[in-house]
């Protein structure tokens, strides 16, 4: 028979996403509603190595659904990765009389959760929250939809620029292993090319691209390119390439970079945190362990940590259709 569930930890780990601070006041409040209660863990798995620990109620989470970043703190442990380390986290946990983990990331933080949950046996639930989109079993990840409308407006307010000068900005995004934010921003943005990890385009086959912009009239041309696509060694040597073999283009690298993980998260992004954030601690009481929690088609829904962590990122390829016909 499972243990009875008094006292649940909260972490995030990782790099952080907006929503990040929704999802935490979502699990401190469904754990007062329940009146289970709540201790919220700083500085992800080195602060549960250290204990640093903060008892949490339903107060102490207000005004923070708005936050972007996470008011909990996020780093990377290296000592986390060993299972003496897991072992100094678990006695900590023992110490505070902690029951049961939620923990909010992406997939490093799901394998450090899922190894503390095998080797000790102690009930983990894992929320979702990367700005990549790329947790296998979950239809969005926290910090996904803001960061899109983020890369969007800044897409076209370089469109602007773009257009007066009759100039060709390649613009890099977010996207190390997975294409979601440039394909879907680029679409959004309405940009000529999007260049995207899951595929490879070839320097060549964009030079043949931008020729038949450039002949159908085009005098201007914006360029999404994902971090992780590898047409050039960089975007700046894609850049390079572009110039010696396409002409009457002035080109311009743009590079967002970290401003797509700040900012106050969309109501999307609120709303998603929320019902996960109470799904995970209605699922822990309800003796599931182990498991991310995460959304499909509208439904929250329960997946084990070892499918959210193998899932391969599958690009949408309706959605490439779609780019490939509204570029003309």
């Amino acid at each position: 028979m499972a243990k009875k569930i008094s006292k649940i930890a909260v972490l995030t780990s990782g790099g952080d996403a907006p929503g990040m601070n929704a999802a935490i006041r979502a699990v401190v409040r469904s754990c007062s509603y329940y009146s289970v209660s709540c201790v919220g863990v700083y500085r992800g798995y080195q602060g549960l190595i250290e204990g640093d620990f903060e008892d949490l109620d339903a107060r102490s989470v207000r005004n923070i659904i708005n936050k972007g970043g996470t008011f909990l703190k996020s780093t990377r442990s290296m000592e986390f990765k060993t299972k003496e380390g897991r072992a100094k986290a678990y006695e900590k946990l023992k110490e505070k009389g902690v029951d049961a983990l939620i923990v909010i990331g992406g997939d490093g933080t799901f394998t450090g959760g899922l190894y503390l949950s095998q080797e000790f046996d102690i009930p983990i639930i894992g929320i979702p929250a990367t700005i990549d989109n790329d947790i296998n079993g979950t239809d969005f990840t926290l910090g996904y939809d803001t960061a899109l409308n983020t890369v969007v407006e800044a897409i076209d307010k370089i469109r602007d620029t773009a257009s007066s000068h009759n100039r060709l900005f390649l613009i890099e995004v977010m996207g190390r292993d997975a294409g979601d934010i440039a394909l879907n921003s680029g679409i959004g943005a309405g940009a000529e090319e999007i260049l995207i990890p899951e595929e490879e385009t070839g320097a060549d086959r964009l030079i043949d691209s931008l020729k038949r912009s450039k002949k159908s009239g085009k005098t201007s041309s914006i360029i999404v390119v994902a971090e992780g696509e590898k047409s050039g060694k960089n975007i700046f040597e894609l850049a390079e390439f572009i110039e010696e073999n396409l002409d009457d283009y002035e080109i311009r690298v743009s590079v967002l970079g970290h401003i797509q993980r700040g900012g106050s998260p969309s109501c999307a992004d609120r709303v998603l945190a929320s019902k996960l954030g109470v799904g995970a601690v209605e699922g822990l009481l309800d003796g599931k362990r182990g498991a991310m929690v995460g959304i499909h088609h509208q439904k929250v829904v329960f997946v084990p940590l070892e499918e959210a962590i193998k899932g391969e990122a599958k690009i949408d390829k309706e959605l490439r259709r779609v780019a490939d016909i509204t570029s003309v």
